[in-house]
């Protein structure tokens, strides 16, 4: 498949790897000079530099033979116009564009329903990394700040990562003896142990200071926390919201509202719920810091540098049960995390910028860091694995990669049960299928019907063979 990406950041440069680990051909376009001398040293394909929205340049690239046009700069009006520019000449190819404003997805597909049907702007995805980064925030939240949760779409199963204590019933198991632990049905597919991961057998011991993903209902998560050697979920009553950006304000408002703590009512009255969470915003932007404030009244917002030691101090910010850093500058979100744990704040979530920041960040002690990059990446994907995948997410800083798909009535494996499915040269796992609104955990037994939905794990480089098998 040929695919062209317009802007060669971080986000387009660990797409394009991606990409070409796949046999993709791929061209990177971007007008920076530097850039483009430092990826073109680091990623197997074609990089020019040059402006990527000029139809001229985008012709000499090969449009014409191409499938597939990412738009990731940082400007949404320069990715939306570029995808519109395209889909005018070549309407064929499937346009992806990068838009953080939601102002430009209200009614974001027009025309009658059927083949008839355009996309708004002639773009056929658009990519809202600030919305999915919120998304995963707030369910770290609500799960108590104790892993990094992964749900999946109409399932009462859910992955966190989670690690083995010294003091743990874990360490030193076999995979085997784990089942006798615990009472309910769970799936551990990855285990990380220092710089290396695997896909684990029966047989795998279970270390101290192993990291691992662990596939159960949600309702059943306490117990395992125990196993491992964790502390039980615990109510978070005081947060700490550094930034009041796109993400921070999405974060605030999902927070208050899951907790009960605003209202539609009380908005229209002028009054406000007795909060049933303390939320502190801090935002050094006035501007921004002003607009909070309007918008959560249940909350107290400062327009403060988070960096300054007094104010912390001053207002006793380390005596909160969590801090969350939402800001656009990573390097201080993590060092912000850092700085609160290790003045005695008992949790921290942090954005950063990729898997590998992420587990930096973990190493140091923060509970949860979410990469947004990576997310942005993995959202592309799902888009280009084909019409059956509806998700893919990454693990173990891109070793390994979770694919939700649904089976086609034309999917040869229609009918096979797992014990006798194989894919040759390609190792993965099915480890949830669901029936409706009914899911369970896969086992040798299990047959796939047309109409499942499955969840599966591989090796990045096998995705695209298994999904091949699977008609994806």
């Amino acid at each position: 498949m040929k695919i062209i990406i317009i802007g060669a950041g971080f986000t387009g440069f660990q797409l394009a790897r991606r990409l070409v680990a796949e046999k993709n051909d791929v061209v990177l376009i971007d007008k920076d000079e530097e850039t483009v001398r430092y990826v073109s040293n680091r990623v197997d394909c074609l990089v020019t530099c040059a402006n990527g929205n000029s139809l001229e340049t985008l012709e000499s690239a090969g449009i014409a033979k191409a499938q597939v046009l990412v738009a990731l700069t940082e400007s949404d009006e320069l990715n939306m116009i570029t995808c519109s520019m395209v889909d005018a000449v070549y309407p064929d190819i499937i346009k992806i564009a990068r838009v953080r404003n939601d102002e430009y997805y209200a009614n974001s597909a027009f025309g009658d329903s059927g083949k008839d049907k355009r996309e708004l702007y002639g773009i056929n995805y658009m990519i809202h990394p600030d919305n999915e980064a919120a998304e995963t925030i707030v369910a770290a939240f609500e799960h108590g700040a104790v892993a990094q949760v992964m749900e999946f779409e109409d399932s009462t199963y859910e992955m966190v990562t989670l690690e083995v204590e010294k003091n743990s019933k874990l360490a030193g198991c076999t995979m085997q003896k784990v089942r006798g632990l615990v009472d309910c049905s769970f799936l551990i597919p990855v285990i990380s142990r220092g710089k290396t991961s695997l896909l684990p057998r029966g047989d795998t011991v279970l270390e101290a200071g192993d990291k691992f993903s662990l596939l159960i209902e949600k309702s059943n998560l306490v117990t395992f926390l125990k196993l491992a050697g964790l502390e039980e979920k615990t109510e978070l009553k005081s947060i700490a919201l550094v930034g009041a950006g796109k993400i921070g304000t999405n974060v605030a408002e999902e927070i208050l509202k899951r907790t009960g703590s605003t209202g539609f009512f009380g908005h229209l009255f002028g009054k406000t719920a007795k909060p049933k969470v303390k939320l502190v915003i801090i935002e050094k932007d006035k501007n921004l810091a002003k607009l909070a404030a309007a918008r959560f009244p249940e909350a107290r917002v400062y327009n403060a540098d988070i960096s300054d030691e007094s104010f912390i101090e001053d207002e006793n910010l380390r005596g909160f049960d969590l801090v969350i850093t939402a800001t656009r500058n990573h390097e201080l979100n993590i060092v912000t995390s850092a700085y609160f744990k290790a003045q005695g704040c008992p949790k921290g979530i942090c954005l950063v910028t990729s898997g590998s920041m992420a587990s930096i960040a973990r190493n140091i002690g923060i509970d949860v860091a979410v990469p947004i990059k990576d997310a942005v990446v993995d959202s592309i994907l799902s888009h280009l694995r084909g019409k059956s995948v509806t998700g893919i997410h990454t693990l173990s800083e891109g070793l390994f990669e979770v694919v939700e798909l649904e089976i086609s009535d034309q999917s040869k494996m229609c009918g096979v049960l797992l014990k006798d499915l194989r894919v040759a040269d390609a190792s993965f796992l099915i480890m949830l299928i669901g029936k409706g609104k009914n899911y369970e955990i896969a086992n040798g037994n299990s047959k796939l019907e047309a109409g499942n939905k499955v969840v599966l794990i591989a090796n990045v480089e096998d995705t695209q063979k298994v999904l091949a098998a699977f008609g994806g």
